[in-house]
């Protein structure tokens, strides 16, 4: 008789843990980050170091409207250069968004961190940047520099807890 009512001791007592630690799994948020390398950008001029887009940089800009489309986007981040923001800008207008400057070399701090906690924020940056700050919040050097001519990656890295993931899309 007593080993039947520790044995149901137990079973309710693992009940109860089993319960908590699924509710406390349930309200651990994902955060998302979906960084991009800025569109083509006018190289006609070698000494222009803050050169505009292309027309094929705004048409690959004006694209990921689209491609971002099922994505609720809390926050658009870029660096402080006509291209990173030409980049943008399309998103800001079509979510109504502002475009908040980073600065390249303050990447993932705290601050960030607790400002995107639990939300969707899309990242542009630069051919170096971009993958850096992707390897910042990984927490591993995964990702290197990107091809100078490469213009179509998106990263999309979720953070759930301790769980990361990541994937790398080729947009056009």
């Amino acid at each position: 008789m007593k080993t039947k009512y520790i044995s149901t001791a137990i079973l309710l007592i693992g009940i109860v843990f089993s319960s908590c630690a699924q509710k406390k799994s349930e309200n651990v948020s994902t955060t998302t980050y979906i960084l991009v390398r800025h569109s083509e950008k006018d190289l006609s001029d070698p000494t222009n170091r803050n050169p505009n887009l292309t027309e094929e940089g705004k048409k690959r800009s004006e694209n990921l409207v689209s491609i971002l489309a099922d994505f609720k986007i809390d926050n658009i981040y870029s660096t402080d250069y006509a291209r990173t923001l030409q980049t943008a800008s399309p998103i800001s207008k079509d979510r109504n968004i502002e475009v908040s400057i980073y600065d390249p070399r303050k990447l993932y701090d705290d601050k960030f961190q607790k400002e995107t906690l639990g939300k969707t924020s899309i990242i542009v940056g630069h051919s170096n940047s971009t993958p850096t700050f992707v390897n910042k919040i990984m927490g591993v050097e995964k990702y290197s520099a990107i091809d100078e001519k490469n213009y179509s990656k998106l990263f999309i890295i979720k953070v759930t807890g301790d769980v990361i993931t990541d994937t790398v899309l080729n947009i056009n």
